[in-house]
């Protein structure tokens, strides 16, 4: 009996030490609603800038378009007739009203009010990220961060790339501003060693990785921001101006643009960085003046930026959010893989990747 009693006391205690990891922190909000877009998880996702559509690539149901205003499912997007799209990555325009998804090969450019494909392309490379523009004069473009270290700007009118930026690394993250002017890229790409100062020789092999911003006139490189591990995420003002950046078991940090100088880094227990903590998803206010950031494990932070403030005071968080688990006492968790305010209502909308849009207040 009391080898039965120490049984229940322990099952009881790890029913509470559950209950407490699963409930999250007490300052954390929960969504005010939530609406499910994949019944076995998502793998890649886009929220239009006012979080008024979604294009999901569900894990075992292809693509799809959706209007999370009204919980509905409008169109299916998949790259081939009688076929489920892996999709990994996808993007709308600036103005909501065009979408690119892309396989690891393959790219389609949708229509958003007809959900109906414009044009499909082979890719030069494997897709990892991608980034899309407003239709201009001479057509829409994309953004593609790959595989190949590099990353191009295609035109997918004439189906051709018009510029591209080299890595010395897989480009994992890109991102531009609305008006097309500056391209973002991250990546894993930069490599060295370091020298003994008194011998001159090679000691110790250092990796970094970078996220620069280039001209994407004339392809030049504007600005620098190393980070000391690879970059996995990156993001852009709307106006270009401010960019943030984040390294797998590295600072995150937001930047000028103009000159690569440090406005601050997110406020995070450097501890957190080193057992692995990363960001999934990020994007900037219209303003520029807020940057949304998702985390894996079911995160959502809303940080208010400011400048002329002492180091270290630049970067304040002003809410968080804890995503759902789809089941509540299984050991799973939810990456935060799109986000979008939603400034007509003063909220916001995140994807999470156990299939889930939540709306947040």
């Amino acid at each position: 009996m009391q080898i039965g009693s120490r049984t229940t006391s322990v099952l009881s205690a790890s029913l509470i030490v559950a209950a407490l990891l699963t409930s999250g922190c007490s300052n954390d909000a929960e969504p005010v609603s939530s609406i499910e877009v994949a019944s076995k998880g998502a793998q890649g996702a886009a929220l239009s800038p006012t979080g008024e559509w979604a294009a999901i690539g569900a894990i075992h149901q292809g693509g799809s378009l959706w209007r999370t205003n009204t919980s509905e499912r409008l169109f299916n997007w998949n790259h081939r007739q009688d076929e489920k799209t892996t999709i990994v990555a996808a993007d709308f325009s600036p103005d909501g009203t065009w979408a690119i998804t892309a396989d690891p090969h393959t790219l389609v450019l949708w229509n958003v009010a007809t959900g109906q494909p414009l044009r499909f392309w082979t890719s030069p490379g494997e897709v990892l990220s991608v980034a899309l523009s407003n239709s201009t004069s001479n057509g829409v473009y994309a953004l593609l961060g790959l595989s190949d270290h590099s990353a191009v700007i295609f035109n997918v009118d004439k189906g051709r790339i018009s510029r591209t930026f080299s890595h010395q690394g897989r480009v994992r993250s890109v991102d531009l501003s609305d008006d097309m002017r500056y391209a973002l890229t991250g990546s894993e790409d930069f490599s060295g060693v370091e020298l003994d100062q008194e011998t001159g020789e090679e000691v110790t092999r250092i990796d970094h990785g970078s996220a620069i911003l280039w001209d994407v006139r004339t392809g030049k490189e504007v600005s620098r921001v190393t980070h000391a591990d690879d970059v996995k995420i990156v993001s852009l003002s709307p106006d270009g101006k401010r960019a943030f950046s984040a390294g797998n078991y590295d600072k995150a940090l937001v930047w000028n643009t103009e000159d690569g100088s440090l406005i601050d880094e997110l406020p995070i227990w450097s501890e957190l960085f080193k057992r692995g903590l990363r960001f999934t998803s990020a994007r900037f206010s219209e303003s520029g003046k807020q940057l949304l950031t998702g985390r894996p494990d079911q995160l959502v932070q809303l940080w208010d930026i400011q400048t002329g403030q002492p180091s270290g005071e630049n970067i304040k968080e002003a809410k968080r959010w804890r995503m759902p688990k789809r089941k509540a006492w299984k050991p799973t968790s939810a990456s935060v893989i799109a986000l979008s305010f939603n400034e007509n209502d003063g909220g916001y909308r995140a994807v999470a990747s156990n299939g889930f849009i939540h709306t947040l207040k």
